[in-house]
This record gives C-alpha cells, structure tokens and sequence, in this order.
C-alpha cells in the first residue's frame, strides 16, 4: 500500500485486518531497507572485487520475509508511500508482480486534516518533539503560519510532495496497471464497494466487513514519531469529519489549490502524465528481472 497522506490508509488498514486472512500493519521500514542495501552492494568496491549477485538478490528479497516473519497469515500488505516509484523492488526482488493499493484524496482537503490535525495538537512542555511540519519551519528560520505550513507540504521535502512525486513517478514509468486507487471519499460513502474493487484486484475471495466500533490495532508512537499525538488514531463511527477546506486554508493556499488542481490531482487526469520510456536494462541483465545484480 502506498498513496497519499491523510487519504484513509490507516482507515484502510483497519478495515482489512478484519479479514482473518489479511494482515495490513502501520507504515514499513521495509522498503529503505531493501533500498539501501541495494545501494550499499552497488558502490561497495569489496562487492565489486568479488561480486556475488545471487547472494545479494536473496539477502535484499529476503528482508520483507524476515520483518514479517511474526506474522502468520496468508496475505501481508506492506505499506510504504515510496512503493509506486519502486515497483521494480517488488518484481525484481521479492519475485511477485507487483499490485499496489493507492489511497488518493483532493489536495485541499489533505492539507486542511493536516491542518485540522496541527491546531488541535498544540506542543505542550514535556513533548519529545513539536509536529513534525512545524519542527522544518523552525529548523529553517521560516515564522509557523498556516500559508508556510502548507507551502512546505506542497514542496520537495514536504509530505504531500514527496507523496505525489512517488505516485507520478510509478505512473511516468509505464506501471499505472499495477495501481489500484482508493479515493477517500469513496470509501467513507460506500466502503464495502470499495473493498470489494481491491479484493478483485488483489485476486482474492470478497469478505463482508462491519463499519462501525472501528479501531487501529497497530498504533504507531505518534507522538514520538510525529509529534500530533492522533496521526493515526481510527474514529469508531465510519464519518467523514473534517471541515471545508475554505474554513481552514488560507485563501493564498486556496487560490493556489484552485489553480493547480489539475496537475496535483493527476491520478485522475491522465493527459498530464508523460510515460517516459523504460530504461534499457544493463548488459547481462536477464530479461524480465529488474534488479542490478544479475
């Protein structure tokens, strides 16, 4: 699972850990793992000395497998925002075509739950940590309004950025048939619908879940981790809660919203995604196997 923040990911999750077949935890260090070993390997001259590429594809798949060796059923989706710019990963390590849940949202309305999520979390003496928007305005001299805050989100380094540019990536590089969009209001409106798409997506049996005393069983350290104490807590009732955006952005954000909708919101205008050519694969590089060690 990837997709954007504050799209319904944990709701997601929550959602499909009712499933006694499936287990859909809180976000990996899974896919950094694999990602900087595959690097360590690539630069590393005592490789190059003396490469072994077979030993370093089974220690880089094996790492999803050893995370989630506690885990005891048949289906484990990992969720990491940065798997749709990193499809080849998937296919090319772990050895499985790669399908890949995205939950999406309007970007107003993203970055009004941020917000939302901000105000009513002030930093309070005693905290690990202020939020962690905050904490880059305050690293980088920059006054804590809502305008920064937002302009920060939607610029590299930025959450929603970051989101987004892993997301066009994956589509860029031809793998949009690997994707499988779970809009947030869609699922708050007809949640059974929607989980019935991704099961078919997923190639599995259809299970008839329940809407309401709803909870995350896999809570994070928020506050530690985030400093906003509720980033990943699951309302019991199945409600869409937050305010209109204009009750909340400011309207420089708004107007700025208003006229990039188009190019932020691209999952669902596919004129504005370029399909870049694939990269030819290095010489004796197996057909079909996307890793660099083969």
């Amino acid at each position: 699972m990837a997709g954007l923040p504050r799209a319904g990911s944990t709701l997601l999750s929550s959602l499909l850990n009712q499933n006694p077949n499936l287990y859909s935890g809180p976000s990996s260090p899974v896919l950094g793992a694999m990602y900087t070993t595959h690097e360590h390997f690539l630069g590393n001259e005592l490789y190059t000395g003396f490469p072994k590429p077979d030993s370093v594809n089974k220690i880089i798949g094996s790492l999803i497998d050893d995370w989630y060796y506690d885990v005891k059923k048949p289906i484990i989706i990992d969720k990491n925002r940065a798997w749709t710019a990193r499809v080849p990963f998937i296919e090319g390590y772990i050895q499985q075509k790669a399908k890949i849940i995205v939950p999406v949202r309007k970007v107003d309305e993203i970055l009004t739950s941020i917000l939302t999520m901000i105000h009513r979390n002030p930093f309070e003496e005693g905290q690990p940590r202020i939020n962690f928007v905050d904490e880059i305005l305050v690293k980088n001299n920059i006054p804590i309004n809502d305008e920064n805050r937002c302009t920060h989100l939607l610029n590299g380094g930025g959450i929603v950025w970051e989101s987004l540019n892993a997301l066009m990536m994956g589509l860029e590089e031809g793998h949009k048939d690997k994707f499988h969009y779970v809009d947030y209001n869609d699922l708050v409106n007809d949640p059974q619908g929607e989980l019935d798409k991704i099961y078919e997506f997923l190639g599995e049996e259809s299970f008839e879940h329940t809407f309401d005393n709803l909870t995350n069983i896999h809570r994070e350290d928020d506050i530690a981790t985030y400093g906003l104490s509720d980033m990943h807590e699951v309302h019991s009732e199945l409600k869409k809660k937050s305010a209109h955006p204009d009750a909340v952005l400011p309207p420089s954000i708004i107007d700025l919203y208003n006229k990039n909708r188009v190019q932020l919101e691209f999952w669902s205008n596919p004129e504005v995604v370029s399909i870049k050519p694939q990269k030819v694969p290095p010489p004796k590089t197996k057909p079909n196997n996307y890793n660099l060690f083969s």
